[in-house]
């Protein structure tokens, strides 16, 4: 039994959500979302609940149940309330500017990083006096989101030991003790 696949999707007001063939077309306020799903998956609705109903109890599709109904509740979730992600530059003379989707980065290295943004999202930069730079993501793509994320995050891995680098805000990270610990 798939207790994740068998969780109702509530749709939002303003929210439509349409099938075509493997495609999933989920409308809202923040924009369109397409979302690709087995063809033998079906789905019910009825008022503003949604289900994701699997064609038989085979392993394949029992597998697969839960993944498409978080799927489409992410494509729902994000053209009605979109996501955020807020990313911090923690180091001495790390900063980030933006123009647009342009992002400019300063991490430490020899030159600075140019990252294009892709359309899709919006990206702003935050420096206020005596905090990290904070580079913050909003969009309605979770997917987009995180992989945008992931390859920030990449440019300047944290380090162990003074916790150096990109990460999430919030994030808690493992810090090392140096060589003078042993004496």
């Amino acid at each position: 039994m798939s207790r994740i696949g068998n969780k109702i999707i509530k749709l939002p007001a303003g929210v439509t959500v349409s099938r075509s063939d493997n495609n999933v077309v989920v409308k809202g306020p923040k924009g369109e979302l397409s979302q690709p799903i087995d063809p033998d998956f079906k789905l019910e609705q009825e008022g503003e609940e949604l289900k994701v109903l699997r064609p038989t109890e085979q392993k394949r599709h029992k597998a697969l149940h839960g993944l498409y109904r978080s799927l489409v509740n992410n494509a729902v979730v994000g053209v009605s309330e979109g996501y955020k992600k807020e990313l911090e530059l923690v180091g001495v003379g790390y900063k980030a500017t933006n123009q647009g989707n342009v992002l400019d980065l300063s991490l430490g290295y020899s030159h600075n990083i140019i990252f294009v943004v892709p359309e899709e999202l919006k990206v702003t930069t935050e420096m206020v006096k005596g905090q990290n730079p904070k580079v913050i993501l909003e969009g309605s793509d979770k997917q987009l989101i995180g992989l945008v994320a992931a390859k920030l995050r990449e440019l300047r891995k944290i380090e162990p030991y003074k916790g150096k680098g990109v990460r999430f805000t919030g994030e808690q990270i493992r810090r090392k003790a140096g060589k003078t610990a042993a004496k």
